[in-house]
């Protein structure tokens, strides 16, 4: 006979280490920044521009604030990917890349209950499950791609050591003009990602209950005994 749910306990159990809690957190503030100031720098609001010039820096301002946050940004993502091979074995890199048939299927049955909501309830999964170590394979791409676009767009008028690295970029794409389309893309990329995101994290907090929206600020979670396989 099978367990009653309501009789089996559960367990603490420290998922997210504080270095991956305080990426996480860096990365989402360093988005909305970039997202921000970005929007404003390719489009610029006529509101800000009633005083004369000499009179007000916000353009100045945002643009700073842009370049600014870019280096934390990347650093940032330098150190999770560091994180990658010497934390605890949910940051580990494996976890994003799905190199097994078992993987692809799992990603499937999280797809059915997710998206497709063909199912109620999938297979429990402590840290990310494979849809979710999956899209953040394709972020990380995101970010690489993002860096490079935005560096090479930085280049022409900047002398500093790393952004010249990606001066290549701007001839190898057809000019600034699609340089900054691209990057303008990737910037939708993750207005789009966070929004779906979001979305997920209250859908499994809610149906799931076992702590998945907290377990990012302490790092907790709470699973069954009997699912503890991970």
């Amino acid at each position: 006979m099978a367990a009653n749910p309501q009789t089996i306990p559960y367990r603490r159990i420290y998922v997210w280490e504080l270095p991956v809690r305080l990426y996480h957190w860096i990365n989402a503030l360093c988005i909305l920044l970039l997202c921000i100031s970005g929007y404003l720098i390719g489009n610029p609001q006529k509101i800000f521009a009633a005083n004369e010039a000499y009179q007000q820096y916000w353009f100045g301002w945002v643009r700073f604030t842009h370049f600014a946050v870019a280096y934390v940004f990347v650093f940032n993502f330098i150190f999770r990917i560091y994180w990658g091979f010497v934390g605890n074995r949910y940051a580990k890199w494996d976890r994003f890349i799905l190199y097994r048939w078992d993987q692809w299927k799992e990603l499937w049955d999280t797809v059915l209950v997710d998206v497709l909501q063909a199912r109620v309830y999938g297979r429990k999964i402590i840290g990310h499950n494979n849809l979710a170590g999956f899209s953040y394979f394709v972020l990380f791409h995101i970010f690489l791609l993002q860096t490079i676009t935005g560096f090479a767009l930085y280049s022409s008028m900047s002398d500093a050591f790393l952004p010249r690295l990606f001066t290549w970029i701007v001839p190898l794409l057809g000019g600034d003009a699609w340089v900054r389309q691209w990057h303008h893309l990737f910037m939708w990329f993750f207005i789009v990602f966070t929004v779906i995101h979001l979305y997920l994290v209250f859908y499994h907090d809610y149906f799931e209950g076992r702590g998945t929206t907290s377990s990012i600020i302490g790092g907790w979670k709470f699973e069954r005994d009997d699912n503890i396989k991970r």
